[in-house]
């Protein structure tokens, strides 16, 4: 792939803020490829989304990003709402705490990613279409509620844990033990409870390496919805160390469903946790836009 043109997004405080550093490692890898660089360095909270949304896209072959979970729902929000309609390929370069999608893909290490852009191989991959509040939003990781969400909250409040504050951060949860009511629409059938949480999961891991979704593909159309009723603290602290292998789902506490879309309506307005950001409000109507996404892969993934 010779004389492509990226615009190279690079996020200085995310994950461990190593950003930078990353950038100086791979910046060689792209530029002795015969490949034009375009470099942005966000500046603020959003500001990948603004960019994704606003950037001269015809004159850009692929959007890249070094930056975590976050730093890709914003640039996917940002690309899948211009008004212009158009899009070009991702490529995400692992920089955040989280980075459930390269967890997926079993690329970790920054160099390897980078030589995926290089390769030109790409793959398309599901997108879920979120509707709240009068506005949609995409996720291409997770849709959490109830106890998903007052993880995300606690996580946020202790980033300087790194990847260790999800783990903190659920454990505190559990303890706190709180129960939400709602109406769960899957199909035809009606879930009519109190919850302990809700997870629609597009890609087999959350937040730091929690296969919370074993059985999910990227582009199956389908997502992984974990569903987990009322359960005391004890059931939940004895579930909780299995999601780390996915034997969670054979507990009796769990119900896994894979499905195309599914609503929920909560007795109160609660906030989602899309992709790892704390967003909008239920009620939410979600539905799966099969293989919608092109990412940067290698070639035995892409297929080519």
């Amino acid at each position: 792939m010779k004389n492509r043109k990226l615009l190279l997004i690079v996020n200085p405080a995310g994950g461990i803020q190593n950003g930078l550093s990353i950038l100086e490692n791979i910046k060689p890898i792209l530029l002795d490829s015969s490949i034009e660089l375009d470099i942005i360095e966000t500046k603020y909270a959003g500001h990948s989304r603004d960019i994704a949304n606003t950037m001269d896209i015809d004159n850009y072959s692929a959007l890249c990003l070094i930056g975590g979970d976050g730093t890709m729902h914003e640039a996917i929000n940002g690309m899948y709402k211009r008004q212009d309609g158009k899009r070009i390929p991702i490529g995400l370069i692992p920089g955040g705490t989280g980075n459930s999608l390269m967890h997926d893909f079993e690329c970790m290490d920054p160099i390897k990613a980078a030589k995926w852009i290089v390769g030109g191989y790409t793959k398309h991959i599901d997108l879920a279409e979120v509707r709240m509040d009068h506005k949609i939003v995409f996720a291409f990781n997770i849709i959490g509620w109830g106890m998903i969400t007052d993880i995300n909250l606690r996580a946020e409040k202790v980033r300087w844990m790194g990847e260790n504050r999800y783990t903190y951060a659920a454990i505190m949860e559990i303890l706190s033990h709180k129960l939400r009511h709602a109406k769960l629409s899957i199909g035809d059938d009606i879930y009519d409870s109190n919850f302990t949480f809700i997870l629609g999961s597009l890609t087999r891991y959350t937040g730091s390496a929690m296969q919370m979704a074993p059985n999910a593909k990227l582009d199956d159309g389908l997502i992984d919805v974990l569903i987990v009723r009322e359960a005391t603290r004890k059931q939940m602290l004895n579930l909780f160390p299995k999601i780390f292998t996915g034997d969670h789902i054979k507990s009796d506490l769990l119900e896994y469903r894979q499905v195309d879309s599914y609503s929920i309506i909560p007795d109160k307005h609660d906030s989602l946790n899309c992709d790892g950001e704390t967003i909008g409000s239920t009620p939410i109507d979600v539905r799966i836009l099969k293989e919608e996404v092109e990412i940067y892969t290698s070639k035995e993934i892409s297929g080519n």
